[in-house]
């Protein structure tokens, strides 16, 4: 036997046992890419929120949700959203790498509550936010819906001047709240 198999022999008779790797939580993370790259794309990030009190001059909100109470049920005709002042949905899951929320017909009701209304509120469970495209691609979600969107922020254009004017195709604002 050489010096080195006898050495080698050694360390691997001596060795611990193996053991799992902990889980590392990306929580943290994950929540605070997503609310930068959110942000990045002139949308608003928030732990809790009162609509009346952010949007005070609304007149009409429609909620898809029970956490948020809106003024009018949601229509079945899109036409009847032209009106709306902020419509309240809640995101199937989020990706921290573009700051978008996953929305389909499922959360929209109508396809048009995510952009006929000025301002769109996205309630997000922090817990279903995706690292990146990659993950959120493989999210079952994708397979079940006939219609869906990544939204990462307002409607938005600039001209050659790059003067940028948000709000200018469909939603003016986009605020995502945690919970």
């Amino acid at each position: 036997m050489t010096s080195r198999v006898d050495i080698l022999t050694r360390v691997r008779r001596n060795q611990p046992a193996a053991v799992a790797l902990p889980e590392v939580p990306l929580f943290d993370a994950v929540v605070h890419d997503f609310k930068f790259n959110l942000e990045r794309m002139g949308g608003e990030f928030a732990t809790s929120i009162d609509v009346r009190k952010k949007f005070p001059q609304a007149k009409v909100i429609v909620s898809t949700v029970p956490e948020v109470e809106g003024n009018r049920t949601l229509p079945d005709d899109p036409r009847q959203l032209e009106d709306v002042d902020v419509g309240v949905v809640r995101a199937r899951f989020g990706v921290a790498e573009t700051g978008s929320v996953w929305l389909s017909e499922r959360e929209f009701g109508v396809n048009a509550l995510g952009f006929l209304p000025q301002h769109l509120v996205v309630l997000l469970d922090p817990k279903a936010i995706e690292p990146n495209l990659h993950h959120a691609y493989r999210h079952p979600a994708f397979r079940e819906a006939r219609y869906a969107v990544l939204m990462s922020g307002p409607s938005a254009t600039a001209d050659i001047e790059g003067i940028l004017v948000r709000g200018a195709q469909g939603i003016r604002s986009l605020t995502v709240v945690a919970c």
